[in-house]
């Protein structure tokens, strides 16, 4: 940061090309309260597309766990979704469903779906073998098995999956309303880049930058909530 607030001082580097730490602080402050609208409607978005973006991710993990042959088949159509940007895809969607709220929730759950529903099939099938092999000894069946064994210990890799997904939440949401909105971060972005104001645009990272890590550390926090124990790791 000082280094930053230095080169554009002594370089005489114009505010719309690169503003100053100073030059952005001080537009936070001025604008702080017309910017707190944009960040309530980005942040209402970002959680209910992340909700059902994880949901759907954990959803698709346990079918695929339960039903082999449909991960033989599916899984690499779940690849196939992720190589379409999504800025892409967003216009089609806006398109095919409207202006309102849908196309903006489709765009953030596939963004979110996927690493939870990697890191979920991933956490699931690295369940102890000889822990498995000793519960079916003992009469447990599929449902215990999963609910006793195979969901605790993959818990762990579920939480990283969210994690990221919680991240990516913000950024979906932020391009959804680069497409279409009256409001959010991403719509005011759109506006300032209309009026090369730079420096209001790095205020919108900022806070873009702000809900992603606020994001990452709730769920962190739940993580070692829910999360007493960690697999040993192997020497």
């Amino acid at each position: 940061m000082i280094a930053w607030q230095l080169c554009t001082s002594l370089f005489d580097i114009e505010k719309w090309i690169l503003p100053s730490p100073a030059d952005i602080a001080k537009q936070t402050a001025e604008g702080a309260g017309g910017l707190w609208g944009h960040v309530l409607a980005t942040v209402k978005l970002t959680l209910e597309g992340f909700v059902i973006g994880t949901s759907v991710g954990l959803l698709i993990a346990l079918i695929l766990h339960m039903i082999p042959f449909l991960k033989s088949a599916l899984y690499p159509l779940l690849i196939l979704s992720q190589n379409i940007p999504t800025i892409a895809l967003a216009p089609l969607l806006m398109i095919w469903f409207g202006f309102g709220l849908l196309p903006k929730l489709i765009v953030i759950t596939l963004v979110c779906f996927f690493p939870v529903a990697v890191a979920t099939m991933g956490g699931l099938k690295q369940t102890d073998r000889m822990m498995l092999n000793y519960m079916r000894m003992i009469g447990a069946n599929k449902r215990q098995i999963f609910t006793k064994l195979e969901l605790p210990h993959a818990l762990p890799s579920i939480f990283s999956g969210i994690k990221i997904a919680a991240t990516y939440s913000v950024m979906g949401a932020v391009i959804a309303e680069w497409i279409g909105a009256e409001k959010g971060i991403g719509y005011y972005m759109m506006l300032q880049k209309a009026g090369y104001r730079t420096d209001r645009m790095f205020v919108a990272i900022m806070i873009i930058v702000a809900l992603s890590l606020m994001m990452f550390g709730l769920i962190a926090l739940l993580e070692k909530w829910l999360v007493r124990w960690k697999p040993k790791q192997e020497s």
